[in-house]
Formats: C-alpha cells, structure tokens, sequence
C-alpha cells in the first residue's frame, strides 16, 4: 500500500491526525449481528500492506459466541480478502493512542465479493437500482436507552442517574431538561462525532426513560450503514465516559417504549437528479405508489432482517409507539409505512417497522429491497389508513420463529438478497432462537413453579 493512503481519506481523518503520528490502525468489517470483526496492527504495519485475511466463519458466529452450523456444507473456513475502503477512515477518539478504524471489503480468494458479508449485501440491492438507472437514498434516525450500568444479567436494566440526583424519568419526550440531566454524554457524542467526520441532524429525548434519538442527514446507504456501524460504537464508548451504558436493544426496559431504527427513503433518477416519487407538477407519481405497495407486500418476510432477536418483537405491541401493521398514509405515525410532510423534491417514505437492534446493513438491505421489488412489479399499496392503525390487523410475525420461516419461504427474498445469504442468515438465527429456548425466565418461575 502506499504511504499516502491518508489522501484517500475524508477530511476529518486527516484533520484528527494533522502534526500527530498514527499509532494504529483498527481494520474492520460487520458480522451478521453488525459486529466488529478484524484486526488492530501498528500504522506502520498498515502503511506495508494492502489487504489482510479472516476466515469466513467470523459470518457463522452467533450473538452469544457460538457457531452456526455452515448450510454451504462443510466447515473449511476459507480465507476471505480485506481490503481497505480509505473512503470509511474515522477516528477512535476514545482510545489512549491515535488510534484510526477502516471499514474493510470482504472478497473470495477468487476477487468475487463475499455474498454473506452484510456490507456486499446492501451494496448488491444498490447495484440493482443503479441498473435501473435509479439512486436510492436513505435518512435514518437512531433510538437507544442510556441505562445504569448493569454488570448482572439477572437483575432487571433500570434508567441512569441524572445530574439532579434523580434517575431519568419517562414520558418527557422532547424535553430539553430531560436531555441536559445527562447532557455531558451528549456532550462526548457530539465531540466523538465531529473528530469521525459525522453529521448529525438532531438530537432529541424519546418516550422512554433515559431514550434518546440522533437523526441523520440523508444521504447514500452504504455510507450511511458505515456511519451507523461507527455511530453505535462511539455512543457506546460516550457512555462508559459517565458511568452508564447505552443500549441499542429493541426493548430493554420492561413497560418502556422500544428503540426503533426510522428509515427515510427517496429513489431519484441518476442521470436528472429527480426524486422519481414526484411528477414535474410535484404531484405524487405511480412509482411512489409502487415503492409502498412492494414493502407492504414484502416486508413480513424481510421482518427478521429488521427485527433479529427474540427480544425484538417485545416492541411490536399496541400503545408503545411501535406499528404493528404494514398500513401507509400521510402524515400518520400509526401506520408501519408513513409519507411524512414534505416538498416534491424530498417526497419519501418512512419504515417505522426497523428495531434499533438491527444491523443498519442489512436493515437498510432489507427494506430497500422491499421497494424495489416494488417498483419493478408495479403493483399498488391498499387504500392509504386514515384512521387509529394500532386498532388495525396486526400483520407481523408474533416472534423470530415465525419471521424466519416466512423468509425461508420467500423466493423473492432469495432472489434479491442471495440464496447464500439468506440460508446463512437463517442458520445463524435459528441457533441464537433454539438456545433462548433453553432458557427458563422469570416469568415461569413466578406463575408456573407453585400454580400448575
């Protein structure tokens, strides 16, 4: 590799290391979970090499440690290829040394991209709109908890303890007061942020105690997906600062709201720059139509994608500001799909059904993927939902079981997403379902024990 890789690189990585020496450098890709995986080695290791290797089993791990059993068949675990993407060079503010991450590309040992790395995978659904002459774009906004430290699986999570004394409180949703009672967390995010490179486009207080979310400004997926995958590790490490944790399950705190991953999403022509949901007389046009009715139709059995826990259906209940359907309207968020207000040029729509817990890849993949299956089968959405829709149908898969027999199942999902990847993906979840299975809650002990 040459020397002057850091040329490569956006301007806040060169900014952060301007007159410092480079210590390390961290070289990364997502796992399944969106996982960090890789490798720290000195910068002058860095500066020699152009790739390094990791077997593809690092695909097969599960959430809790394990390994999936391979559904290509025999466990080899063959060397795949890394290769820096300069593009994605950010600081690790927190860290001791100067420290920089760079996301890596995962090919085969033949230069094919890795079919089963979340990265490729998101990257393949992009390709297809690029094919049609089409460039998606995406706004994603970030829900998570910051919770007191919690160093005993058994014991319940609870809020943090804010700068009055009090732990945080909830159903103070966009109060500036509940935000600043742990405004120095907020404090390190924003600075963590700003030495990455990342722009932030708000930050409010949510419903829950202790919830926060970030907004993104919109923008290319793949980018933004990398952002995500930094984001969630900079807010984790912006909380340890203060002594609390921030969490990004979909449902941590029992009688709490969940954290959701709001997906915004536009489709404008390459070569116009047109956003394709508008006619020229701003008015909406078929393929906006055609975007819904194709998530509406394809998004249960995309759903484990975006909801890849058991812990995840927690927060598809009624009255905890989660959809449980796959209505659609305007300015409605009731429904799963909402086209939020807006001017023609940036006339989008809102998948409210993504949980925080996702991995921003391929929760991203996913519902790209449903859009584009629409606008390619041309079928429209039913009636836009005008009313209440939590006093709707509920539409969804009722646990992770469900939701991955729904993708199995799907032809159109291994179409677009890849047999490989789906039966990987599938494989993996099954082990993390099948091992929660043997877990005996609380809840039996309570009611069952003594009473049947």
């Amino acid at each position: 590799m040459n020397a002057d890789w850091l040329e490569k690189a956006p301007q806040a990585a060169r900014d952060y290391l301007a007159e410092r020496r480079l210590d390390e450098v961290e070289c990364i890709v997502a796992d399944i979970a969106g996982v960090a995986r890789g490798k720290a080695m000195p910068a002058s290791k860095f500066m020699r090499q152009d790739k390094f290797y990791l077997p593809n089993s690092i695909f097969l791990q599960t959430i809790t440690g394990e390994w999936a059993e391979n559904p290509a068949g025999a466990f080899t675990e063959p060397d795949m290829i890394l290769t820096p993407d300069y593009s994605t060079a950010a600081a690790a503010p927190w860290t001791a040394d100067w420290t920089m991450q760079v996301i890596h590309d995962a090919h085969d040992q033949q230069g094919n991209p890795v079919p089963i790395a979340p990265r490729n995978v998101l990257k393949r659904i992009v390709k297809l709109y690029e094919e049609k002459g089409w460039k998606p774009v995406v706004a994603p906004e970030m829900e998570f908890f910051l919770v007191a430290r919690n160093t005993d699986p058994n014991q319940p999570i609870i809020p943090p303890m804010g700068r009055t004394g009090r732990r945080a409180a909830a159903k103070q949703a966009y109060s500036m007061s509940a935000v600043d009672e742990y405004g120095k967390v907020i404090d390190d995010i924003y600075d963590f942020a700003e030495s990455q490179g990342f722009e932030i486009d708000g930050i409010l207080q949510e419903g829950g105690a202790g919830q926060v979310e970030i907004n993104l400004a919109h923008g290319d997926p793949v980018a933004l997906a990398d952002e995500m995958f930094y984001f969630k590790r900079l807010i984790r490490e912006a909380a340890l600062r203060h002594d609390c944790f921030a969490t990004f399950m979909a449902k941590p705190i029992e009688g709490e709201p969940g954290s959701a991953m709001h997906i915004h999403h536009s489709v404008v022509d390459r070569e116009t720059g047109q956003n394709i949901f508008s006619d020229a007389k701003g008015q909406e046009t078929e393929a906006f139509m055609h975007f819904i009715g194709g998530m509406q139709r394809h998004l249960p059995a995309a759903i484990a994608l975006l909801a890849p826990y058991v812990n995840s259906y927690r927060r598809y209940v009624p009255d905890f500001a989660a959809p449980i359907n796959l209505e659609w309207g305007r300015d409605n968020r009731t429904t799963g799909l909402r086209v939020p207000i807006s001017d023609p040029g940036a006339r989008r729509v809102e998948n409210r059904l993504a949980g925080m817990d996702c991995n921003p890849y391929l929760g991203i993949a996913a519902s790209l993927a449903c859009g584009y299956l629409g606008l390619t089968e041309q079928k429209d959405p039913r009636a836009e939902y005008k009313g209440d829709a939590y006093m709707s149908q509920d539409e969804l898969p009722y646990n992770l079981g469900d939701a991955l027999d729904l993708m199995t199942a799907s032809q159109a999902m291994r179409d677009i997403l890849g047999d490989e990847f789906v039966d990987l993906f599938v494989a993996v979840k099954r082990n993390e379902y099948n091992e929660f299975l043997q877990v005996i809650s609380p809840w039996e002990r309570e009611h069952l024990l003594l009473n049947v």
